[in-house]
């Protein structure tokens, strides 16, 4: 009898979570009902950051609540093809790379906000750092709305610049040739001037001073000029020269133990450095060929909205709802170290004492940030990760690399146009 009543509650169990799975149905994105599935590509420290914004938000009891999912970026780009033309899966709202977006809407991924906006007025360009917003907005619609605008600049050791260069800060601009001047003197020490770090921010940002762009017309790419034969040995002369690190070097351990003046790098890098016991360190702008032309490389993180028949009217509702939230409370995610696009941000003490904020508070700043929204970005990218790095070292031919570069990438838009 014992085992007769345990196999009709068996049955019995099996047959209510059946019950409850249907009565539950998820919709496409593999969200319940009324809550809203956020996929972001914050795997990192900032993630935590992200989480407190949407935890907050959760806690004004809104009818659509945010599930965070965050998924390293390369697993997110690929998953995103897959999911939303298989129509299952989909999540309801995506923060992307702003330099994604051109692609995604060529290859009919995303549904544009522009009648959505409607019912929130203040999501609209007026509230929004230009760089940030202007790149949603692809043939008259609009695709995305942005959550920051993270540049590539430069950290400086405060006690050797004053003793190896005390005049490079007076304009507000270190230039390469006081990047050069303050390392002839510091070399004497056995300290670098500068250190070679992530190299294809640092290609791009010198390649837009002198007047070059990663593509003519929107369409064709464009690597192999002389202005980017320019850059590329501008920065392979600091190295041969030893004025930055060698290769196998670790600027980042350099600039640490104070053996380094100048350290380019993200706005987002900063919490590592306050980590560092007895390192004085500012903030600047990256260097600059010439203070005349002031160009940060910069890129952004954007909502998006992928196609979802299933999605309701109501769901995207509460998505902008969310949208409006994290315009007006930024405040966590410029602790990340990233500068929110939304301008209400600028307004809050806090924000105005955090070292980045300089790139958004002189409008002239602003108009520095460069974003390579190319729509074969990704394209060009990875053939300057491969190329960079190995010609400022002196690994690669010059010409030679910036030759096969702008051949792979030519190619490689030849066959992403056939299918």
């Amino acid at each position: 009898m014992k085992k007769k009543a345990l196999l009709m509650f068996s049955i019995l169990f099996v047959f209510v979570m059946a019950l409850s799975g249907c009565s539950s149905s998820s919709s496409s994105s593999g969200s319940a009902k009324n809550e809203i599935v956020y996929w972001n590509p914050f795997t990192g420290p900032d993630g935590e950051n992200m989480k407190q914004i949407v935890n907050e938000y959760n806690k004004t009891n809104p009818k659509f609540k945010i599930k965070n999912v965050s998924i390293g970026a390369d697993d997110m780009y690929a998953k995103i093809p897959t999911v939303v033309n298989s129509g299952k899966g989909i999540p309801d709202l995506t923060v992307v790379h702003a330099e994604r977006i051109k692609q995604f809407v060529g290859n009919d991924l995303l549904l544009p906000y522009d009648d959505l906006l409607a019912d929130h007025p203040e999501i609209k360009a007026e509230n929004y750092v230009p760089a940030g917003w202007n790149i949603g907005e692809i043939d008259g619609s609009r695709y995305s709305v942005p959550l920051d605008v993270h540049s590539f600049v430069m950290y400086y050791n405060k006690d050797l610049l004053e003793k190896y260069a005390p005049t490079a800060l007076d304009d507000n601009v270190v230039t390469f040739d006081e990047v050069r001047e303050a390392g002839e003197k510091s070399s004497k020490d056995g300290i670098k001037a500068i250190g070679i770090t992530w190299t294809r921010p640092m290609f791009l940002s010198i390649y837009n001073q002198l007047g070059g762009d990663i593509t003519s017309d929107g369409e064709t790419p464009t690597l192999n000029t002389p202005e980017a034969k320019e850059a590329l040995e501008l920065l392979k002369g600091l190295v041969d020269d030893k004025i930055a690190n060698k290769d196998g070097e670790d600027p980042g351990q350099l600039f640490k133990s104070n053996k380094a003046i100048f350290y380019p790098e993200g706005i987002w890098m900063q919490n590592s450095l306050n980590e560092v016991e007895k390192l004085n360190w500012g903030l600047t702008s990256f260097p600059q060929v010439s203070p005349d032309k002031i160009v940060n490389w910069t890129s952004s993180h954007q909502f998006v909205m992928f196609k979802d028949e299933n999605r309701s009217d109501e769901k995207v509702k509460g998505m902008l709802d969310f949208l409006d939230y994290v315009r007006e409370n930024s405040l966590p995610w410029a602790k990340a170290g990233q500068n929110p696009a939304a301008l209400a941000t600028l307004e809050n003490p806090e924000f105005k004492e955090l070292p980045q904020s300089f790139l958004l508070a002189d409008p002239k700043l602003q108009e520095s940030l460069k974003i390579f929204d190319y729509k074969y970005n990704g394209f060009v990218a990875e053939e300057v990760d491969k190329l960079a790095g190995d010609a400022i070292f002196g690994k690669l031919e010059i010409e030679k690399g910036l030759e096969d570069a702008q051949k792979a990438v030519e190619d490689k838009i030849a066959s992403n146009n056939k299918k």
